[in-house]
């Protein structure tokens, strides 16, 4: 009965992480569907972006457009790696025509490129108007390493410490609560290189869910042929 009740317990416990397994699967392929949709759409407007985040807080891959001027003064340095090669993103406090700041993820530098100066014809300065995807502040990861604000060298997307390391008090009240990663762009010089956004989500839901539902069967299978051998062997008492 104690062999029953266990093995009774565990393929219960295996058929719903198998279960669970599909419920994340559905959600992911939902989440990627309504990514390519906004991914696909005009642009709207900032306001627009603002009140969608008011309202849900969610504006992740919204693309949205406005104008205004580039503070390349107060650029941070992002830390990323880029199909093998380690560079940095350029986040740069972008003011708009009404006044509201966004911190704008301008692209990927490779590390020879970090310097402004290297990259000095990609400084765009004047009216501009940027075309990108919204995208919600980073969390800290346990062994993300910590800002060196001494270097500008970042290592998560730290939307109020790259506001405040940048931005004066008065203008910090001033920065909307996300940032937008600017879309594939004519940049004199090349640098940095927009359009870099990571949109392919990693889903391995189904494999999960198979691998569950396996051993589930297995464990049933083991379970049956112990029975049987425990049923003959009883036959011939």
């Amino acid at each position: 009965m104690l062999l029953c009740a266990l093995t009774a317990i565990a393929f219960s416990m295996l058929v719903g992480l198998g279960t669970w397994q599909l419920q994340r699967l559905a959600w992911k392929q939902d989440l990627t569907a309504r990514i390519e949709q906004r991914m696909a759409e005009q642009p709207v407007t900032l306001t627009d972006a603002q009140k969608s985040w008011e309202k849900t807080g969610d504006v992740e891959y919204l693309r949205l457009s406005f104008s205004g001027r580039f503070r390349h003064d107060g650029e941070s340095h992002y830390f990323t790696v880029i199909k093998g090669k380690t560079g940095w993103r350029v986040i740069t406090p972008f003011e708009t025509l009404s006044g509201q700041i966004i911190m704008v993820d301008r692209g990927f530098v490779p590390a020879a490129k970090k310097d402004p100066l290297t990259r000095a014809q990609g400084q765009v300065k004047g009216e501009q108007t940027v075309i990108g995807l919204a995208r919600a502040p980073g969390i800290k990861g346990t062994f993300s390493p910590d800002t060196s604000l001494e270097k500008n060298n970042w290592f998560w997307r730290d939307l109020k410490g790259m506001a405040s390391a940048a931005l004066t008090p008065g203008e910090r009240n001033r920065v909307v609560p996300f940032f937008v990663e600017q879309e594939v762009s004519n940049i004199p010089g090349g640098w940095p290189r927009g359009g870099v956004t990571r949109v392919k989500l990693s889903n391995r839901h189904l494999q999960y869910a198979v691998t569950w539902f396996g051993l589930a069967a297995a464990l049933l299978g083991v379970f049956v042929v112990h029975l049987r051998g425990r049923m003959r062997g009883r036959a011939f008492t």
